[in-house]
């Protein structure tokens, strides 16, 4: 496996400089908007909590939906907010806002210490984003998970609504939906509305859906199809797979050294535009040095 050096995080809004190299760093606290690695967490087995936050996953969600059967709901939230209250901080993955959860997911983790935001499952439309905002305190951000057909082709207007912070993909559910297959080429559509809704938004860009299974390679393959797409994180099942993530999402070390050499050329030349490909490419490297810099990738030497 590649040693990647890793450098510290820069706290300024211009573009950082690559140098002050660290070999062994602490967790990085990687910003929500650029977090690659979303680690989904069962909400009733709470020995996972500590192991998941102290683990690679850039965010790590506790999940009240889907991973929780009907009668234990009402558990698994209390455990969420004891561990949240007690210091713990973590998004949390709440139930439909069709379902009879919803309401009491919202009233139940209104202002708790340490909740990050939630994620709405199954959502198809921006008034559900809207109306799980505003029941929180109005500042919760929402992570819309989009699960459906409908939700795909209501996208953009989720993408709008107030409270939205970052799209998700549902692949599971979408599937199951609509009967289309895994594979990269029937998941080509909903990924890449989900990419454009983004855009029209000004959102980050959107999370993947997760790759079942143990094997990396597959892990690998899938991962690199997220950010092929345009895809910028990735929900994970498992602390094994936050690494992988983490790299495959991040810009690669050729990437940085192409980077790093053409702002040092653009600076030589005294930041003048030559061509019309110089303004893509300066916001092209401007982009990763900034990546490089929060996920800690230093370029090839």
């Amino acid at each position: 496996m590649t040693q990647h050096t890793y450098l510290p995080q820069s706290t300024g809004d211009s573009t950082p400089a690559l140098n002050e190299i660290q070999d062994f760093p602490p967790k990085r606290n990687i910003p929500a908007e650029i977090a690659r690695s979303w680690l989904l967490v069962n909400a009733m087995k709470t020995g996972l909590f500590e192991q998941s936050a102290v683990s690679r996953a850039d965010s790590i969600i506790l999940d009240i939906e889907d991973a929780v059967d009907p009668s234990q709901k009402n558990q698994a939230r209390n455990n969420v907010v004891d561990w949240l209250t007690a210091g713990g901080k973590a998004w949390v993955r709440i139930n439909d806002a069709t379902s009879r959860f919803w309401a009491d997911d919202l009233a139940g983790l209104r202002g708790t210490p340490g909740l990050l935001g939630v994620m709405l499952a199954k959502t198809e439309s921006a008034d559900q984003v809207t109306e799980s905002f505003h029941r929180m305190d109005g500042k919760t951000p929402v992570i819309p998970l989009v699960e459906s057909a409908v939700g795909i082709e209501e996208a953009n207007h989720i993408a709008k609504a107030q409270g939205a912070f970052r799209l998700a993909f549902g692949s599971g559910d979408f599937r199951r939906d609509t009967g289309m297959a895994a594979t990269a080429e029937a998941m080509a559509y909903p990924r890449a509305k989900l990419v454009v809704a983004s855009r029209v938004g000004n959102l980050p860009g959107p999370i993947d859906g997760p790759t079942v299974g143990t094997n990396h390679p597959i892990l690998r393959e899938q991962t690199g199809v997220t950010v092929m797409m345009g895809m910028t994180g990735k929900l994970c099942l498992a602390i094994d797979q936050t690494p992988v993530i983490n790299e495959i999402i991040s810009p690669t070390p050729s990437d940085v050294a192409w980077a790093t050499d053409f702002m040092a050329d653009f600076e030589a030349n005294g930041r003048i535009i030559r061509d019309g490909s110089d303004l893509p490419r300066l916001g092209r490297a401007e982009k990763i040095m900034k990546l490089a810099v929060a996920f800690g990738v230093q370029p090839a030497g």
